[in-house]
């Protein structure tokens, strides 16, 4: 079941074209990753999809229901949430409050429950729920903004970027967590440069190139893909 569809989307930046007619479609229970070099629009397609980037045309429906142009705080209770670009923690709060942001869509009576489901999932944040969030470090930080858009309880959860200057183990660790993430049922759509380790975790996966879509089609098959490898795999 297509749970997510976007559709021939143009979105600009004033007058440049960011994003081309770009279509594409997340099934119920996938990883899918966007891939390509830095600037070629994948976060500004992910920005679209959650409403913080109006398109210029184009469609974006979740599960069959029409969200493109929903502003993002209609949009997360639908069931969808974004985990940003550089984590974007706030900084002066502590893990729990962060967590507590998190679920503010969600009936006061069940944020407890939320946040038992995050603790047991991220181990480190319970051992750290009462630690200012701009002490934590940069993995730790990543597990807070994954834990905290998870508080929303979405069907589909979008990761940009989750291994951005994290070190190997640690990026390991990040990947393991999306992995266990989608077997427990939640959908992915990740946007991520290291097209290796994005590319081995996701079922199927779209190469973006100045905001245009350039292939597609089952992830391990791009990952044998000459052209994908010279590009992208090193």
């Amino acid at each position: 079941m297509s749970l997510l569809k976007v559709e021939d989307l143009h979105v600009y930046y004033g007058s440049i074209h960011a994003i081309k007619g770009v279509s594409f479609e997340v099934n119920e229970g996938e990883i899918v990753t966007l891939i390509g070099a830095n600037g070629a629009g994948k976060s500004t397609t992910l920005n679209t999809v959650a409403g913080l980037l109006k398109p210029r045309s184009g469609h974006v429906t979740f599960e069959d229901k029409l969200i493109s142009g929903m502003s993002a705080s209609k949009i997360v209770p639908q069931g969808l949430a974004l985990c940003p670009e550089g984590r974007r923690v706030f900084q002066q709060m502590t893990v729990r409050e962060n967590l507590e942001m998190g679920g503010y869509t969600r009936p006061a009576g069940e944020i407890s429950a939320s946040l038992d489901d995050v603790f047991e999932r991220f181990p480190r944040l319970k051992e750290r729920h009462k630690q200012v969030a701009g002490t934590l470090s940069g993995g730790e930080q990543q597990m807070l903004a994954m834990g905290r858009a998870l508080m929303s309880k979405p069907r589909l959860l979008m990761l940009d970027e989750p291994s951005m200057g994290l070190a190997p183990i640690l990026v390991e660790q990040i990947f393991d967590i999306i992995c266990e993430l989608n077997r427990s049922g939640t959908t992915i759509l990740l946007v991520e440069q290291n097209a290796q380790m994005a590319l081995s975790i996701a079922h199927r996966a779209y190469v973006l190139e100045t905001g245009n879509i350039v292939k597609d089609g089952n992830a391990q098959d791009l990952m044998h893909d000459d052209d994908v490898r010279k590009a992208y795999l090193g």
